[in-house]
């Protein structure tokens, strides 16, 4: 495992600061966490980005290798949370989460890093529930009994969970949701729908903010 790099964005005041990982194929700097990124931080809200090491790995070798499984890359989480919150004093508050994939690995150590005092809940823009067009392949188990205050900010059709499929799933009452009305997997609304990417991207980061406030 390679040493980590953090991108950190917002107020250096902030008392409450997100963590957040990229998704299977977009590195830390794309432009869907850049704008949301940059929504947080016009909130107030203090953020920091990481690459896990095979993304990190493509900025200097051609090769793309395809991401590990996302159960391979939970140490390389649990060790972006060590060192964020090594640098914070103890009344900040530190929450977990990223985009797609990246959500998806910060998932599965919610619950341990809540119950022992690290974070204080997750955030998820955009759960892959299943991959598209695989809709029985879910990815929910531990959804079912989570125990972590947690937010998950979906599209309304996205392809990896629309809303029809997440409201039909069994998953515990500590997930609440934020959706993006006609949204795909970033958010974005078609043409005719008579929203607009943008205008959802900031609705999410208010409701991300109001989540992190509670």
């Amino acid at each position: 495992m390679t040493a980590i790099t953090l991108l950190d964005d917002g107020p250096a005041s902030a008392k409450n600061r997100l963590l957040l990982a990229h998704g299977a194929g977009a590195a830390m700097d794309s432009p869907f966490l850049n704008t949301f990124v940059a929504l947080m931080t016009e909130r107030g809200i203090a953020t920091t980005r990481f690459e896990f090491d095979y993304m990190a790995a493509r900025r200097l070798s051609p090769k793309r290798k395809p991401p590990p499984k996302a159960e391979l890359l939970v140490q390389q989480y649990e060790s972006a949370v060590a060192t964020v919150r090594g640098r914070m004093t103890l009344d900040e508050r530190l929450f977990i989460g990223g985009k797609s994939m990246g959500g998806r690995v910060a998932s599965l150590i919610a619950d341990r890093l809540y119950a022992n005092g690290s974070i204080n809940g997750l955030v998820c823009l955009g759960y892959p529930f299943h991959a598209p067009k695989t809709p029985d392949k879910l990815r929910t188990a531990h959804l079912a009994e989570m125990t972590s205050p947690a937010l998950i900010v979906q599209g309304d059709r996205d392809p990896f969970g629309t809303r029809g499929e997440v409201e039909a799933m069994s998953l515990s009452t500590q997930i609440a949701f934020h959706w993006a009305p006609d949204g795909d997997h970033d958010l974005g609304p078609r043409g005719a729908s008579g929203y607009t990417r943008r205008g959802n991207l900031e609705a999410a980061a208010d409701a991300v903010v109001a989540f992190m406030s509670s």
